[in-house]
């Protein structure tokens, strides 16, 4: 089934409407995890809280990158606005790194000062407590943002998601962290738990550097989609002499697939035309958002005689 202007439009103002949550979310743990974090002293809820506010600024440049992405090509982006989506993912995952940096390094300098740390019995529940609100909160959102993500076939959102996921993990290290704090006492525990938090965050941030940098240079989408794509292409292979030049990249939420069709030298071009029509709605079957182009090109030898750059099996 294709896709229709409609379908498009519903889909863009279910990414907004999602990111918008996003940020809503991310601004009140900020907002408290900076509030209780100073209150108390404690390093690792002030880590937390620098995370958060990544994901708080991640959070709202998804929410314009989807808003821009989601406008129709123009006279100077004639391809669409997908890439900003692309552009959105590698600004974020530069975020982390930063946010990675900075935990680590007031941590490190928390350990080598050797302070001894009071904290309040009242006020240390209080940073237990605010902790488990955020591994509420952020498990809901993110769910959210991911089912929508692949709804919708959004890099920014499906970002913004595995960021409010990595802030789950490091919000229960902290949690269970200040839990022991409360019984034992060893307040050394706190910088501890800050340095794993920034350990954490940048290894999430690696694998969305390689993902992001991977879209922003045309990289072609995953081998198991081009040989699905090949399938289909061969499910007609009896109507056409053979195709080569598979060629695939991908664009914020949308794909690009182009291809070079090889049809008998003595079929018409209305059928030509009618057969790569019908390929192209296939592919919007399984690949909704795809921009196909067919390059059609006239076989002159016997179907047996094609040349060996044909992908289909030779046809007798």
């Amino acid at each position: 089934m294709n896709t229709t202007p409609d379908d498009r439009e519903t889909a863009n103002r279910l990414k907004e409407r999602t990111a918008h949550l996003s940020v809503i979310s991310n601004a009140g743990l900020v907002f408290m995890k900076f509030g209780v974090g100073f209150a108390i002293g404690s390093v690792s809820i002030i880590s937390e809280a620098i995370h958060s506010s990544m994901d708080l600024l991640a959070a709202v440049i998804a929410y314009f990158s989807v808003k821009k992405s989601a406008e129709p090509p123009d006279a100077g982006h004639s391809f669409g606005h997908g890439k900003f989506e692309d552009v959105s993912g590698l600004i974020e995952a530069l975020l982390i790194v930063a946010a990675a940096v900075i935990i680590i390094a007031e941590a490190v300098l928390r350990l080598l000062g050797r302070q001894e740390q009071e904290f309040s019995p009242e006020l240390l529940s209080f940073g237990i407590a605010v902790m488990g609100i955020s591994v509420l909160a952020n498990w809901y959102v993110s769910s959210r943002l991911m089912k929508v993500a692949k709804e919708t076939e959004s890099i920014a959102l499906e970002s913004d998601a595995w960021h409010l996921r990595t802030d789950i993990y490091t919000s229960l290290g902290v949690f269970a962290g200040l839990i022991l704090i409360h019984f034992t006492g060893l307040t050394v525990l706190d910088p501890l738990i800050a340095i794993g938090v920034g350990l954490v965050i940048l290894n999430a941030a690696a694998d969305l550097l390689k993902r992001s940098f991977a879209d922003l240079i045309d990289h072609s989408i995953p081998k198991p989609d081009e040989d699905r794509i090949t399938a289909i292409i061969c499910e007609h292979a009896g109507e056409y002499a053979g195709f080569h030049g598979l060629r695939t990249r991908r664009s914020g939420p949308d794909i690009f697939i182009e291809f070079h069709l090889v049809v008998p030298g003595e079929v018409s071009v209305t059928r030509s035309h009618d057969l790569a029509d019908h390929l192209e709605s296939d592919l919007l079957v399984e690949y909704p958002r795809a921009k196909v182009t067919i390059h059609i090109e006239p076989s002159l030898e016997e179907c047996s005689q094609c040349d060996s750059s044909c992908t289909c099996p030779k046809k007798e």
